[in-house]
């Protein structure tokens, strides 16, 4: 598979997800971008935004096994990882996996639980993987997380942490349709009967295998030191504003030079241009960074301070 390939994989499962999704273009192709570039992504927006339904289409048209959590308050991270169950009737304990045992999971509402239902997710994002028991068991290679919040509710909800923020490529704010695709979207959903999501006949356009291709690909795109030095410069750069009391960590470089190479490949490009990181660097960094005391008081929003470091950092030419 070259980068051609990749992009027309992409454009196959864009097709496929616009099918049942009118508009949210952006959210489908920095969810393509997270998945080829192996990271995680949160999706922020009101209810209503076919957020859930979005991940479901994803996950039919890239052709990979789908699970999903619908996290609340009482739920325990025995409830996502699985446990070791005593038989009584054979004497001996049996496996019991949980959900997170798939390809792309949908945590649905993830700050409705515990920070440490919460935690359960952190080894599974960052080596897909998880352990019980003493024992530690795979998630595969292809393991993607989508999980999903509400900013506009405040009681029963629990903030991600800093921690479990820093484990995700991206953060997106899913928005409101416009006019026009509010208008199609009551004309294709709001008939007499609910349309399900089979009945848009969604069919997988990648195998595992062929994520895998996707993958290696992806890895393979050329990454120059100038661009280089530039995703170390803008990273830097959070650390240094005085609008930030919290700047980008080191992860936060590795995985925008990640997401910059699978921005590329989309694109059928087999090297990396200043205008990929740009693109990529507010919902790459957006969720990293803290506001300090002072640019909360005045007002100040994360998106645009950090738009306004990516056009005063010198970018390669």
């Amino acid at each position: 598979m070259n980068v051609d390939d990749v992009k027309a994989a992409a454009g196959r499962i864009r097709a496929e997800v616009g099918k049942a999704i009118t508009g949210q273009a952006d959210t489908v192709d920095l969810m393509l971008t997270a998945l080829f570039a192996g990271g995680h992504i949160l999706l922020e927006g009101p209810p209503g935004t076919a957020k859930t339904m979005i991940a479901r289409c994803f996950a039919r048209a890239l052709g990979v096994t789908y699970g999903r959590i619908q996290f609340t308050p009482d739920l325990m991270p025995g409830d996502i990882v699985g446990s070791n169950i005593y038989n009584f009737q054979t004497g001996q304990f049996t496996l019991t996996h949980g959900p997170i045992f798939c390809d792309l999971l949908l945590a649905d509402e993830i700050n409705r639980t515990p920070p440490k239902t919460q935690a359960a997710l952190l080894e599974a994002m960052q080596e897909n993987a998880v352990t019980f028991d003493g024992a530690t068991h795979s998630l595969g290679s292809n393991f993607m997380v989508v999980a999903t919040q509400n900013p506009i509710e405040h009681q029963g909800v629990y903030p991600l942490p800093e921690a479990q923020l820093d484990r995700f490529l991206f953060k997106h704010k899913v928005s409101y349709p416009s006019v026009e695709e509010e208008r199609a979207i009551i004309v294709s959903h709001g008939g007499a009967g609910a349309r399900k999501i089979e009945d848009f006949d969604i069919g997988p356009q990648l195998d595992g295998d062929g994520l895998q291709a996707a993958l290696a690909t992806v890895s393979s795109v050329t990454l120059v030191d100038e661009v280089v030095d530039y995703i170390a410069r803008l990273v830097r750069a959070t650390r240094d504003s005085a609008e930030l009391e919290v700047g980008a960590s080191p992860r936060a470089g590795v995985m925008l030079a990640r997401a910059a190479r699978a921005r590329a490949a989309l694109d059928g490009r087999g090297y990396v241009i200043p205008d990929d990181v740009k693109t990529l660097a507010v919902p790459a960094l957006r969720h990293r960074v803290v506001l300090s005391p002072a640019a909360q008081i005045d007002g100040r929003e994360i998106e645009q301070i950090v738009a306004d470091l990516v056009d005063r950092t010198e970018a390669p030419r």
